[in-house]
């Protein structure tokens, strides 16, 4: 019964962390709106090292269609402008010397489209993620029983890994459904 217990949280665990990475993966997706997370895999030269933008630089939306990239190193604010210009995320900072800003473009109808697709695919890798976790936890179950558990115990938890499994999917498709509406909002 305790290793039923333990394959039922490590299920959880990973579904957690598949939802957590899907959010972030949606939070990249521009949508029109300025988010700080559209940086995020931007890197920056600082002191010979690739280094994370938001370690170098305070990153804010004052406005939904504006950036401000506060540096805490005056000296790299023209590597960071590079970086964010080398990085094809198709931006334009312009440099005031003391801070970046970008101004965010409004999206065309046929980038709104790409990026719906974009967000489409992303939460159908998430779903495969999803479906091969819940596979791993029932050939766990699988096992378990071989190993003694009881068959009840085990057909019991092979019912609540599926209703784990069903609910983080309805958790992806409403993540889907605000991304999608997010985008197509002009």
């Amino acid at each position: 019964m305790e290793q039923i217990k333990e394959i039922l949280e490590e299920l959880k665990s990973g579904l957690e962390k598949n939802i957590r990475h899907t959010q972030g993966e949606l939070g990249r997706i521009r949508a029109g709106k300025a988010q700080p997370e559209m940086l995020e895999r931007v890197m920056v030269e600082y002191y010979g090292a690739p280094t994370p933008i938001h370690q170098v630089a305070n990153i804010s939306a004052p406005e939904t269609r504006t950036l401000t990239i506060q540096p805490w190193d005056r000296g790299i604010i023209g590597d960071i402008e590079r970086a964010i210009i080398n990085s094809n995320l198709g931006l334009n900072p312009q440099n005031d010397g003391e801070m970046i800003r970008i101004n965010i473009p409004p999206l065309t109808e046929q980038r709104r489209v790409e990026l719906v697709k974009m967000a489409k695919q992303e939460t159908e890798n998430s779903k495969i993620g999803i479906r091969s976790l819940r596979k791993d936890a029932n050939e766990r179950l699988k096992n378990a029983q071989k190993e003694g558990a009881a068959e009840d115990s085990v057909k019991e938890a092979e019912t609540q890994v599926q209703k784990l499994v069903d609910s983080y999917i309805e958790r992806i498709e409403s993540l889907l459904v605000e991304k999608e509406k997010e985008i197509k909002t002009v």
